[in-house]
């Protein structure tokens, strides 16, 4: 398949994605938190930001690879659960540094860190609308027929095939 024939991304919905920064130009990556291709990703979209500051933005959708990783599922739903508490990006990047730990009290340990209500947590990562909402990223990804695993990095809307070091992502943010 071509690049031409591919399904294009749904664009950012400022009112649903997980979104940071102001700048122009986005990357968006389809991830998993149990995912090490994520990781490096993750810690190289750090770097670009550091380096780019206003230059870019970030925005994260999640993509589980559950047949491979058994706990992307609640390590999503934890993510999500924060963000219901206006603490999505710190449960991100927790889930990022700690991609190892991912049993019920590893997860309750990092909501009580964040500061979270660690009881209305546990709810709402049970939850169905929690459920639906990285659903929602999953089937958007599939549809696309250009997210096919992790890690998936876009720029400005189209896919990135070129590497994911820092130096390749500024550089293609800066084309």
């Amino acid at each position: 398949m071509t690049e031409q024939s591919a399904t294009a991304v749904a664009p950012i919905d400022e009112a649903v994605d997980h979104v940071r920064g102001s700048a122009r130009h986005v990357i968006l990556e389809y991830g998993d938190y149990e995912c090490p291709y994520s990781r490096a990703a993750y810690r190289e979209i750090q770097r670009v930001e550091r380096e780019l500051r206003d230059g870019v933005r970030f925005a994260f959708r999640h993509f589980l690879l559950t047949q491979i990783h058994p706990h992307a599922l609640v390590a999503s739903a934890a993510a999500e659960a924060a963000a219901l508490q206006d603490r999505f990006w710190e449960m991100h990047a927790t889930r990022f540094n700690h991609r190892r730990a991912l049993e019920d009290n590893d997860l309750r340990r990092y909501a009580t860190k964040l500061d979270l209500d660690v009881a209305q947590f546990d709810r709402d990562r049970l939850e169905a609308a929690v459920l639906r909402r990285i659903g929602r990223d999953v089937e958007r990804g599939l549809a696309s027929r250009q997210v096919r695993g992790t890690t998936t990095p876009l720029i400005d809307g189209v896919l990135h095939r070129d590497g994911h070091s820092t130096a390749e992502l500024v550089a293609a943010l800066t084309r």
